[in-house]
C-alpha cells in the first residue's frame, strides 16, 4: 500500500522541520537533488547524506546520517533497496518521525526490517507529498 501525505511547509501547520535526504547528490537531474531543493522550498532544515559528496546545494553534506547532530524529524530516501537495508539499523538508532521511502527504495526486504525497527514508514514520492512535481526541479 502507498501513503502519500500532503505535508504542509512549515509555519502552515506542519511542525516537522528538520529532513535528512540519504542519497541526496549534486546532480540537479537526480532525484535525490530535486528532493534537496523541494525541502529547501518549503522551508526546511535540510541535511544531505551522501557518502561520496561534499556539498549539495551549497549545503554541507555528511556521509552518513549517524554523524549528524540534530534530531530529524523526517528522513526521505533515495538509495537502492539493498543499499538501504544496511542503512536502516543506523536511521533507527538516529531516529525519526517519518522514513520517507521514494519509488524505487522500498522491497519487502527493506519494508520487513524497518518494521521490525519500529521505524514509522511511508511509502511515497516525498517531492510530491511537498505539493510539487519533480519536473518543477529542472
Amino acid at each position: 500500500m502507498i501513503a502519500v501525505y500532503n505535508l504542509f511547509p512549515r509555519g502552515q501547520g506542519f511542525s516537522m522541520s528538520r529532513v535528512a535526504v540519504i542519497g541526496a547528490s549534486s546532480n540537479r537531474g537526480k532525484f535525490g537533488n530535486k528532493a534537496v531543493r523541494a525541502y529547501l522550498k518549503r522551508g526546511y532544515e535540510v541535511f544531505p547524506v551522501h557518502p561520496a559528496q561534499s556539498a549539495v546545494e551549497g549545503l554541507s553534506c555528511v556521509p552518513s546520517i549517524g554523524m549528524l547532530a540534530s534530531d530529524l524529524d523526517i528522513v526521505s530516501v533515495y538509495v537502492a533497496p539493498s543499499v538501504l537495508v544496511g542503512l536502516l539499523p543506523e536511521i533507527a538508532e538516529k531516529g525519526c518521525g517519518e522514513l520517507w521511502l521514494n519509488p524505487g527504495t522500498e522491497s519487502p526486504d527493506v519494508l520487513e526490517r524497518a518494521k521490525e525497527l519500529g521505524l514509522n514508514v511511508i511509502q511515497g514520492c516525498s517531492i510530491v507529498s511537498l505539493g510539487f512535481s519533480p519536473s518543477q526541479f529542472p
